[in-house]
């Protein structure tokens, strides 16, 4: 995996950091980040449609035998999770969100590097939602990304029979309102779960994704 460095965040909505000068948005991938104001609000709307889980033609993961990615976004959480999300920031899979799980190069080399994955987002394009990707890992990834992340920021503890690692910021915007946004990683048997987020992060999210997923 390439040398572990330290994570740069998603950029979601239009939130721009006094200190650093970025601009936060949900946002594609470009290499330039634009300059533009927050939006609005979400609104409440009906659920997108829920991408099922791919693996690219040049899969190297092997997961462990016996476990495999969920085929839809409504498998990784439970009734009551998946109650809560639609209620507190719908739709499930807006087509216009496009911000990153995360934004650490090892697990973007993971997460795009042809393994089976499935991924999750809630709420509109904003400063407010959350992105999710349930990626298919082998041993020796998973080794890797924990000996990576902790170099990068993250603190790290076990959490069910794997390992979560989390990192957080909060800031103020130009337009001096509050922000916080961060990240969650769990490595679990065969699989990756991560999380990027901002303004919105429901207590239990990834404690309920393991316990519904490797429970």
């Amino acid at each position: 995996m390439r040398q572990q460095r330290r994570s740069r965040w998603a950029v979601i909505g239009g939130i721009a950091l006094l200190a650093a000068g970025l601009i936060t948005g949900c946002q594609a991938e470009p290499s330039a980040r634009p300059t533009s104001t927050p939006s609005a609000t979400p609104t409440s709307s009906p659920s997108g449609p829920t991408p099922t889980a791919t693996a690219g033609p040049s899969e190297t993961a092997e997961p462990q035998a016996g476990w495999e990615v969920p085929g839809t976004c409504e498998e990784i959480y439970s009734p009551a999770m998946l109650a809560e999300l639609q209620s507190a920031n719908p739709p499930l899979n807006d087509p216009g969100v496009t911000m990153l799980s995360s934004e650490n190069a090892d697990l973007l080399e993971v997460i795009h590097g042809g393994a089976a994955t499935l991924r999750c987002s809630w709420g509109q394009p904003s400063e407010y939602g959350l992105a999710t990707n349930v990626t298919a890992i082998d041993a020796a990834e998973g080794s890797a990304i924990l000996a990576a992340l902790p170099q990068a920021g993250y603190g790290c503890e076990a959490l069910g029979e794997g390992t979560v690692c989390r990192i957080e910021q909060k800031g103020v915007t130009l337009d001096d309102e509050e922000y916080a946004r961060g990240e969650a990683a769990y490595v679990g048997a065969g699989g990756l779960v991560t999380t990027a987020w901002i303004n919105f992060a429901p207590h239990g999210y990834t404690e309920d994704i393991v316990a519904t997923i490797w429970g």
